[in-house]
């Protein structure tokens, strides 16, 4: 293919992403503050939207493990302890949100993971390119482009893998870096409540367990608004994981953090599928917002 002809393609991408209305959903663990109380009851919402906003609820059928880690043990939340509101806001209106409410115990650096079931859907060409733009799955555009793919329907089996990192009281413990088993996850490589604006957080990206390489990484905060001309927020931080799976995350400002990334890949594994993907988010807040 050439050159002329990426450009061609990829302005045409770019134009669906502008017009179309469908996008795909991000999904996070927030909290009001990141900071909380030993022995305190705490409300976390998974929000399935953006950073900002949750679009649907996540039902419980669909959550296969929900997991609070702490210095007192491994915790699996029952199904009563979630609820759904239509109406929840901190700073920013956010519809049909899923919120678990927990209870803390001794200080320390907690982890709190859901991971949910695989669905599949089918997508037009059209819808297919506007969510891989939209969602920056750079590698997938690409790959699509050079296969001649670019005008096909897909039909993708996804799942999510959300983890939050939180601090209870001052007491610092090891338990933000513990593995929970997801198909993806960032495992952290220093504790992100010893570290500050100006620091950098290094993370590892795991896929089944073992690093992934040249995994585009995106990273932003509460702060910053910004978007582009799809629609999509401008991210504080874009980069790759290196031949380790690690990549790095300037910590530009206080606040509440994400990392987020979507492993896609084309599968010949299930009948009628044609991509795999995997999304994992982290949760944190840096002192300072």
């Amino acid at each position: 293919m050439t050159a002329g002809r990426r450009v061609l393609l990829t302005t045409a991408l770019l134009t669906v992403a502008i017009v179309a209305t469908a996008q795909a959903h991000t999904m996070f663990l927030k909290l009001e503050s990141f900071f909380l109380e030993p022995n305190s009851t705490n409300v976390v919402a998974l929000l399935n939207g953006d950073f900002d906003n949750s679009e649907n609820h996540i039902t419980r059928d669909r959550m296969l493990d929900v997991s609070i880690v702490g210095p007192d043990g491994v915790m699996h939340p029952p199904t009563e302890a979630w609820r759904d509101t239509a109406m929840f806001h901190w700073h920013a209106d956010s519809v049909d949100t899923a919120l678990l409410t927990f209870e803390t115990g001794s200080a320390g650096t907690y982890q709190i993971g859901v991971s949910t079931a695989a669905r599949v859907f089918t997508l037009t060409a059209q819808e297919f390119n506007e969510y891989l733009v939209h969602d920056g799955v750079v590698d997938a555009i690409a790959e699509r482009e050079a296969a001649g793919k670019t005008n096909d329907e897909a039909i993708e089996r996804y799942s999510k893998h959300v983890k939050a990192i939180v601090q209870v009281g001052d007491a610092r413990s090891g338990e933000w870096a513990e593995e929970l088993g997801y198909p993806v996850e960032f495992i952290p490589l220093r504790n992100p409540y010893d570290l500050g604006v100006g620091d950098e957080l290094q993370v590892r990206f795991l896929r089944a367990g073992e690093p992934v390489a040249n995994q585009v990484v995106y990273a932003n905060h509460e702060f910053n608004h910004a978007h582009d001309d799809t629609g999509g927020h401008v991210n504080a931080v874009t980069t790759r994981t290196d031949g380790d799976g690690v990549a790095t995350i300037p910590l530009s400002a206080g606040g509440r953090w994400y990392i987020r990334a979507i492993h896609m890949v084309e599968t010949t594994s299930e009948p009628d599928v044609d991509y795999e993907s995997n999304w994992a988010t982290l949760t944190f807040q840096v002192r300072g917002g």
